[in-house]
């Protein structure tokens, strides 16, 4: 008896194990024809998150303009609206279909926001702030180098 408990144990172990895996790390993908990962969602789902880089585009237009203005707090509020407080509760099931290198970019992306928005604060720098801005748009550059979104038939 104690062996076949064993046995479930370490079966259930593995089980546990893979879809921790699947759930956390790899997501929902597949090549995509251009050479990029397809992160396969439902239209829902894919709406959601193309809002947000929307955003992203928003905030980085409102911060750009604002240092042409050397206007910093309009770069605070810009860069605000896209930090972690903005970020969007995203469903369970939405975030087990993302690969983990792409959560953290987007957690990467919003925390750059944070940081230019206190740093324009706090420094009142145009030239530190627009540095700034080119490193977090390094993010948005690497995300859609590597990924697409795509939805699942």
């Amino acid at each position: 008896m104690c062996r076949f408990c064993w046995g479930l144990v370490v079966l259930l172990l593995l089980l546990t194990g893979g879809m921790a895996y699947v759930f956390v790390w790899q997501g929902s993908v597949r090549p995509a024809a251009d050479g990029r990962t397809a992160i396969v969602l439902a239209p829902g789902e894919r709406a959601l998150i193309l809002t947000e880089m929307r955003g992203f585009v928003d905030s980085i237009q409102q911060i750009t303009e604002g240092l042409g203005r050397e206007d910093m707090e309009a770069v605070v509020q810009a860069a605000r609206k896209s930090g972690r407080a903005a970020q969007q509760q995203v469903p369970a099931p939405l975030m087990g279909k993302l690969p983990l290198a792409f959560k953290q970019l987007g957690l990467e992306t919003h925390q750059q926001f944070d940081q230019l928005a206190l740093d324009a604060e706090q420094l009142g720098d145009p030239a530190h702030s627009l540095q700034q801005l080119g490193r977090l748009m390094q993010n948005c550059v690497a995300c859609h180098a590597t990924y697409r979104l795509e939805v699942g038939e």
